[in-house]
């Protein structure tokens, strides 16, 4: 069960601080995972940082088990140590589940208070993962005098998550969004699928026959011969297998006012099919994806951060009707609330990439 709405932004701990009312607002086109246990990636980590929105460490799945304590304090020392300047700081801790959830939050809290912006938490079936959670950290929040509330970020990788989602997405004021979880989810609901996101070339629509052949009467072997041309004749589309997973994750973050983001794409090869699930993704209304090596930062960044031209169109809309009232026509196109509502979710986005990217800053003519 929720807290009630009057109890909602009340701190869960003496001491704790003050939930946040509002999300902080900044660009999150990019998530790059990073695994800490490797000296070599941490030593490129303010490098990286420059390139990035957001950068999360990794200590859950692909982090082999014998090496699950390095990672955590491989972690902390780059957080510690290392000028990110102004890109956020997440870490994916173990699952709730698992022997190492507990030492994950306690130690990482306790050494980087303020500094961690954000804990994903994998594999959330329902709200009381989420309360949970917001309990344990509002009272180390407390203990280590921590000013600033650590939000949460939830993983949707089981059947159960996807079942209560919107529960899910108000079940805190710490509640940041949600990302997509490709593998665990199609394991949970049984896919027939080893692909890490994206789509599969078995999952489609074939066209409609050209023509109705009345088969029949005719020899086996004719209507065989015939039944075969007619196939390699019907054209075949490939479908994307996560639509309606991202469709009802969009819906219920827009609904309480946090981020929906597409998780992983494996094949780290193949950049086109990331780019095409990205921008389905970034037109349906993510905020971001997963990168999980550096070809996919500049995916992401391509695909997330808004076109000029329809930046550009946008202002047109927003200086001819400031206060959104009334009607207007450009180009020939009408324009009325509606659109200079689409219009104002453009620009709004390109503001804040802008702030982090001067050529994008430039090309928009901030």
């Amino acid at each position: 069960m929720s807290r009630l709405p009057i109890d909602f932004y009340k701190p869960l701990a003496i001491g704790a601080p003050e939930p946040w009312r509002g999300l902080p607002v900044r660009p999150e086109r990019m998530i790059h995972f990073f695994p800490p246990q490797v000296e070599k990636i941490r030593a490129k980590a303010p490098e990286i940082a420059r390139q990035v929105d957001v950068l999360c460490g990794n200590l859950e799945d692909a982090i082999p088990i014998d090496v699950k304590a390095e990672a955590r304090k491989g972690f902390i020392e780059l957080a510690r140590n290392a000028d990110l300047g102004d890109t956020a700081l997440w870490v994916r801790v173990n699952a709730l589940n698992s022997p190492w959830f507990l030492d994950d939050v306690m130690q990482i809290v306790e050494a980087l208070g303020d500094r961690l912006d954000a804990i994903m938490v994998p594999k959330v079936e329902g709200p009381w993962d989420i309360h949970f959670v917001d309990q344990f950290l509002a009272q180390l929040e407390a203990r280590h005098d921590i000013g600033k509330p650590i939000l949460l970020h939830a993983l949707l990788e089981t059947a159960q998550g996807v079942e209560n989602i919107k529960q899910i997405a108000g079940a805190s004021p710490r509640m940041h969004g949600m990302s997509l979880g490709p593998a665990d989810l199609a394991a949970s609901r049984r896919m027939k699928t080893t692909r890490v996101g994206g789509g599969h070339p078995f999952y489609g629509v074939l066209a409609d026959p050209l023509e109705d052949h009345p088969l029949e009467d005719r020899p086996l072997e004719d209507r065989l011969e015939d039944r075969t041309a007619e196939l390699n004749e019907r054209s075949f589309h490939q479908q994307d297998l996560w639509h309606y997973t991202i469709a009802r994750m969009v819906d219920a973050c827009a609904a309480h006012g946090i981020g929906a983001f597409y998780g992983p794409f494996g094949d780290i090869r193949d950049e086109a099919g990331c780019e095409a699930q990205f921008r389905n993704a970034f037109l349906m209304g993510c905020s971001g994806a997963w990168s999980l090596a550096p070809n996919q930062i500049a995916i992401a960044k391509r695909v997330f951060s808004p076109d000029v031209d329809e930046v550009l169109f946008a202002k047109r809309i927003l200086d001819a009707m400031p206060d959104g009232a009334g009607v207007a026509m450009i180009d020939g196109k009408m324009q009325d609330d509606a659109t200079w509502k689409q219009a104002k979710v453009i620009v709004d986005l390109a503001r804040l990439v802008a702030k982090k990217d001067p050529e994008l800053a430039e090309a928009y003519e901030f």
